[in-house]
């Protein structure tokens, strides 16, 4: 079994469902099981600022599935809730699921870059994400506890009344 993270993120069709909703599909993986849900945190959307906020959110899972085998998962959840690629980035999504971290590797093929391009600098996925792990240290050596120092939670709210299991 391989530890991973994935980030979750909502900002239409009641974007708290969505997460919720999302983290019982992955607890149905196959060849998986869903360790722990971080709580929901409003954040504001990168890119275009005319639109709603986003509720953002992290679970943590072993799995036996490879990192792209466990990529179309997390994109056949999307379809299903029903998310459509749009050229556009940034912009509004029913639902966005996001491989952070896969074990302790570094991919960088045409579809999977893991560790997540950009977590370093979100705090929407650092904090929930600390949540879950906070003596995390990620492939290339730098704790989480560095990228939380470095990315304040501006902004970042986390939603009472909200607690998930694995």
């Amino acid at each position: 079994m391989q530890r991973c993270f994935i980030a979750l993120g909502s900002n239409q069709a009641d974007p708290a469902a969505q997460v919720t909703r999302a983290f019982s599909e992955l607890r149905n993986l196959p060849q998986s099981q869903l360790l722990a849900c971080s709580s929901l945190y409003r954040s504001a959307p990168l890119g275009p600022q005319d639109q709603p906020a986003f509720i953002n959110a992290v679970a943590m899972l072993d799995t036996l599935l490879s990192p792209e085998a466990l990529l179309d998962a997390l994109q056949h959840i999307e379809l299903n809730a029903g998310r459509v690629r749009k050229a556009e980035r940034w912009g509004p999504r029913i639902l966005d699921l996001d491989l952070l971290l896969y074990a302790d590797q570094m991919i960088d093929t045409p579809r999977l870059q893991v560790p997540h391009y950009h977590m370093h600098a979100r705090s929407f996925v650092l904090y929930p994400l600390a949540e879950l792990a906070a003596d995390l240290i990620m492939p290339d050596g730098t704790t989480l506890q560095d990228l939380l120092d470095a990315c304040p939670p501006a902004g970042l709210a986390r939603l009472s009344g909200f607690t998930a299991q694995g």
